[in-house]
């Protein structure tokens, strides 16, 4: 199995160290650059360009995070890099400039977003853009198929399953994920505890959870897994 001690060491900054989208936004690299420089590891989203390129941001529309409308993956990749996020001098960023930028210095979690028919390309250039990357990385996605797909490149970075729910439908559908070579799962921790995480666990896989803001929440990631995702507070604090 590979290896996934790294995903551990240090709380995950959800999106990098952003403020809350007030001076410094999310999946910026003024976000990657805070969470940095506290040695925090960062969760990244990316979606694919127009042009088959995997860009760094959350959301599959641009309405929410610049002062453009429409689907992402319209846009080619560098008519993305030169929107402004939020209106600060941050742009879009490709994730192979946001790796180049992070340097192996903290642990990147990267999310696989969505993007339906083209989610196999979106897998590939995800895994392309890992395969000189030296620092200690994980992949990983709600989606099942993106899972498969980016399994199927080849590449040895670990890759895991984002999972919410305690249904029985929903869980049944995440146990199932255990034959996609999952490595790792990222957990929203509301849904803590339940027998899929006990399972994970259980299997000696590491369970991060998503998106811990609470005291409460940091004491259920403590009790039922094995580190954060966090926003909006400093895990350091005492």
């Amino acid at each position: 199995m590979a290896d996934t001690g790294f995903l551990t060491v240090r709380p995950i900054a959800h999106r990098g160290r952003h403020d809350g989208n007030n001076a410094r936004w999310e999946n910026t690299a003024s976000a990657f650059d805070a969470a940095i420089a506290r040695d925090f590891s960062i969760e990244l989203d990316v979606q694919l360009s127009a042009d088959g390129v995997a860009m760094v941001f959350h959301d599959d529309t641009l309405d929410r995070l610049t002062d453009r409308e429409g689907p992402v993956v319209a846009w080619t990749a560098a008519a993305l890099g030169a929107l402004p996020v939020g209106g600060t001098a941050d742009t879009i960023p490709t994730l192979a400039e946001t790796l180049a930028r992070i340097g192996g210095r903290v642990p990147v979690v990267i999310e696989m977003k969505d993007n339906g028919a083209r989610n196999g390309e979106l897998a590939r250039a995800v895994a392309d853009d890992l395969a000189d990357y030296g620092g200690p990385c994980a992949v990983m996605s709600f989606k099942h198929d993106l899972i498969a797909a980016f399994a199927a490149t080849g590449s040895p970075v670990p890759v895991g399953l984002t999972a919410m729910g305690t249904g029985e439908a929903a869980l049944a559908s995440h146990e199932s994920a255990f034959d996609l070579g999952i490595a790792f799962v990222s957990y929203h921790v509301a849904a803590l505890p339940n027998r899929f995480v006990e399972q994970v666990r259980a299997r000696a896989m590491p369970v991060i959870t998503w998106t811990v803001r609470t005291p409460e929440e940091v004491a259920l990631t403590r009790a039922h897994a094995d580190q954060m995702t966090f926003e909006g507070f400093d895990p350091d604090a005492p």
